[in-house]
């Protein structure tokens, strides 16, 4: 693993952490501001956010190992899981919001604003970046 893909892969499991952090975080102040079901549709929304994160970066590497593997193929194949996870994280969250809304009746606002606690982890650990002073990522020429 070359110095830049340990830096991306320590980023990518930061923001994982991080996700998780906030949202936890999140969903304890929510809950003693405005209620254990505003609370609870934030650590649900949180969840939701933190598995689609998951499953985005883990097809996206699924597919960059199969372009570097197959670069010499006319014609690369796909795994089936590839495009299930890629496909299925959006029906994932749809279903699911569905399903919370309707079966759980918690509040729709704190469902979605569970779904932007990964951005809040993507912001959080750019500002960390731009802190931290590491290694810049070589631009090829």
């Amino acid at each position: 693993m070359s110095n830049d893909d340990a830096f991306y892969a320590a980023a990518e499991r930061r923001i994982e952490h991080l996700t998780v952090a906030i949202g936890v975080i999140a969903s304890v102040a929510v809950a003693i501001h405005w209620g254990a079901k505003s609370g609870a549709g934030l650590a649900v929304g949180a969840a939701l956010s933190w598995i689609n994160f998951r499953w985005m970066k883990q097809g996206v590497n699924a597919l960059a190992k199969l372009s570097t593997a197959q670069a010499g193929e006319e014609k690369a194949r796909v795994p089936a899981s590839v495009y299930f996870k890629f496909i299925g994280r959006y029906a994932l969250l749809i279903v699911a919001a569905y399903v919370i809304l309707r079966g759980f009746s918690l509040p729709a606002a704190s469902v979605l604003a569970g779904f932007f606690v990964v951005v809040a982890a993507v912001i959080v650990e750019l500002i960390g970046q731009l802190f931290r002073g590491g290694p810049l990522p070589r631009v090829q020429s």
